[in-house]
């Protein structure tokens, strides 16, 4: 046997064992391709044969193998974000940087006194049909960019730029939400809207200084405004009080004095009553009342009598008083 007969004789004997391993290596790729995992973060949606066949929830899952049944991963537990005006970008590990460049056409807004605001906010937002969110729209994103930045035109244009600007982002932001979430329920997207905040707002760069000047000078006059009002809850108040004093001890007094005049007048008619029934008797009890009430507010006193010889002493309440 030449070497050229050897060589086929080999070739046919080891042909004997393509087959089995072809077979064996089809049946190991078949069996890992049947079984697939889902992170708790995920839902899985399964298309067989073109068709939407179902959504799997997280775990270990069996799908037919060798293409018979496609399986998409969907982040739906992920809260995922949209940025309008600015976009935070990562630098460095988990570090981020904001960027505010290039991104003027979708901030810059018309308001509804015609003024211009410089809106940067916030859409986030979670996948709640992974089904819908893949093959509803060919482009859920762009879609969610557009639906956001139409809603939020139309809120900021039915306001003035002050409110714009100051008290009305709260509620901008709650009314961008609800009507944002009307379109994309309509539009059967699968997308629910956790929350739309505002993140800056701004005049535009060719008149924030004006406008800072304008708004300086009403913080002003609310400050002044305050003051006045403070002053003016200080000062009222206490004169209204001091003025009630007054009042208060006027009307005590006057009532005092009546009262006084009234038993005044009702002591005189008792005494002309003991008067009436015996005027000599009460004539002397009323003199020696009367001196005893004077003397008592006299400290030294003199008795003229050109009929008394001598000192004639005088005894009041302290003692006795020498006189002449």
């Amino acid at each position: 046997m030449n070497d050229w007969d050897r060589a086929k004789d080999d070739i046919r004997k080891g042909a004997r064992f393509v087959g089995p391993i072809i077979a064996i290596l089809f049946i190991i790729g078949a069996v890992r391709s049947s079984f697939y995992t889902v992170d708790p973060d995920e839902e899985a949606v399964i298309i067989r044969f073109g068709k939407y066949v179902g959504t799997s929830q997280p775990g270990l899952h069996f799908k037919l193998p060798l293409g018979i049944d496609s399986v998409t991963l969907v982040k739906t537990k992920r809260v995922l974000q949209q940025e309008f005006g600015f976009r935070t970008r990562n630098t460095s590990g988990r570090r981020t940087s904001y960027d505010q460049k290039n991104f003027d056409t979708e901030s810059l807004m018309l308001t509804g006194d015609l003024n211009v605001a410089d809106v940067e906010w916030v859409v986030q937002y979670q996948i709640s049909d992974p089904f819908k969110y893949l093959f509803q729209t060919s482009a859920p994103e762009r879609n969610i960019r557009d639906v956001s930045e139409s809603i939020m035109r139309r809120v900021v244009g039915d306001r003035d730029v002050t409110e714009v600007l100051t008290t009305g982002r709260v509620e901008i932001a709650g009314d961008a939400k609800v009507l944002m979430q009307e379109v994309l329920d309509k539009y059967d997207m699968g997308v629910k809207v956790v929350t739309v905040k505002l993140q800056d707002v701004n005049p535009p760069n060719v008149v924030k200084k004006s406008f800072n000047e304008v708004n300086a000078a009403k913080q002003e006059q609310e400050k002044v405004i305050n003051q006045a009002e403070e002053a003016y809850n200080r000062v009222i108040p206490e004169a209204r009080g001091k003025a009630e004093k007054l009042i208060s001890e006027a009307e005590g007094f006057a009532k005092a004095k009546v009262n006084q005049a009234e038993g005044d007048a009702k002591k005189f008619e008792a005494i002309l009553k003991e008067y009436k029934r015996a005027p000599s008797i009460t004539r002397k009890r009323i003199y020696l009342e009367t001196m005893e009430s004077i003397l008592k507010r006299v400290e030294d006193i003199t008795v003229v009598d050109p009929s008394v010889k001598g000192v004639l002493p005088v005894f009041n309440g302290k003692g006795v008083v020498s006189g002449q």
